[in-house]
């Protein structure tokens, strides 16, 4: 909808979702790299002004686990260098930063809703925009590039006859979908005091730990969506999460850094901060369905093995 592909760049943060990649790629466009912040995980602003070229047209800062403190920074940078601003808040639904939700300022925010996430769809997302023009295009886009389709099918008729003047795709949500999602907002307020509450308590648990680090959060202002610590020297990662698993213990990782991927290989740039954290990020449950019980069992089965995974 921005205009975006063939012989253009995109900066995005090495660790997120593929998605963030595929999405930039799937327009011709080429996703480049950055390295990002150790103590936040966000898009490390020292490398964006290494790695942006007159090829550039967009930032996409991709808010991890909810947070997006470092926002009015990028936003800046991005009007600097008359750039686009195109923000993956996947992980933010409902966070804020200066007191203003994201989605409610700024250029582009591109929201999910899938199964997961701090409010579901069952499948699917939004974008939101002051923009009519990229509102507009986008209407079309995701309706097969039908010139206003959408608002057609909205108010409940077709247009039989009409014209098709850019690449199109199957991206509208279904009534259904729609559905469920207006039900997740209602229940909003209640699902992230849960979630926030969740954290908090992780947090108390792991602060002052000899190993385990967690990653500093505003929950006057985030909503997270992941809770993800950092094991200082962590060795075998994988085994550590197998011995989890069979004390009933579900873990992630978030996430493979993209310039590894064959697609998006990049080996003429250094990431030394994602090379150095990226062996040592774990995921927790979190989830509503999370009750105290179960961080003190995590807390407690973590405590007991993990020195076993720790390199001398």
């Amino acid at each position: 909808a921005c205009g975006i592909g063939e012989g253009h760049e995109v900066l995005v943060p090495s660790i997120t979702y593929v998605a963030s990649f595929q999405a930039i790629s799937a327009t011709g466009a080429v996703p480049v790299s950055c390295d990002i912040n150790m103590e936040n995980m966000q898009i490390s602003l020292i490398n964006l002004k290494k790695r942006i070229s007159n090829k550039t047209k967009a930032i996409m800062p991709v808010h991890f686990a909810g947070s997006a403190s470092q926002l009015p920074k990028i936003y800046k940078f991005a009007k600097d260098n008359k750039l686009r601003v195109i923000e993956d808040a996947a992980h933010a639904f409902g966070t804020k930063v200066n007191g203003k939700k994201i989605g409610s300022f700024g250029d582009i925010t591109c929201f999910s809703f899938d199964g997961i996430k701090n409010i579901t769809t069952g499948e699917g997302g939004c974008l939101v925009t002051a923009s009519k023009k990229i509102l507009s295009r986008a209407r079309d886009i995701r309706l097969l590039g039908i010139e206003n389709e959408s608002n057609k099918r909205y108010a409940g008729h077709r247009n039989w006859i009409s014209d098709v003047k850019m690449q199109g795709w199957r991206y509208h949500m279904s009534d259904i979908n729609a559905s469920i999602g207006i039900i997740q907002l209602k229940r909003f307020s209640k699902l992230s005091k849960i979630r926030k509450n969740i954290c908090k308590s992780y947090d108390k648990k792991f602060k002052n730990h000899e190993f385990i680090k967690t990653f500093k959060r505003n929950y006057k202002e985030e909503v997270p969506h992941i809770y993800v610590i950092r094991v200082l020297g962590l060795k075998n990662r994988e085994s550590l999460r197998k011995k989890l698993l069979k004390k009933g213990i579900q873990t992630g990782i978030h996430y493979y850094p993209n310039y590894k991927y064959t697609k998006f290989k990049d080996s003429k740039f250094l990431f030394p901060n994602t090379e150095q954290i990226y062996k040592e990020l774990l995921t927790l449950p979190l989830h509503p369905d999370i009750k105290e019980k179960d961080i003190k069992y995590i807390f407690k089965t973590l405590n007991v093995i993990i020195k076993k995974y720790i390199s001398k």
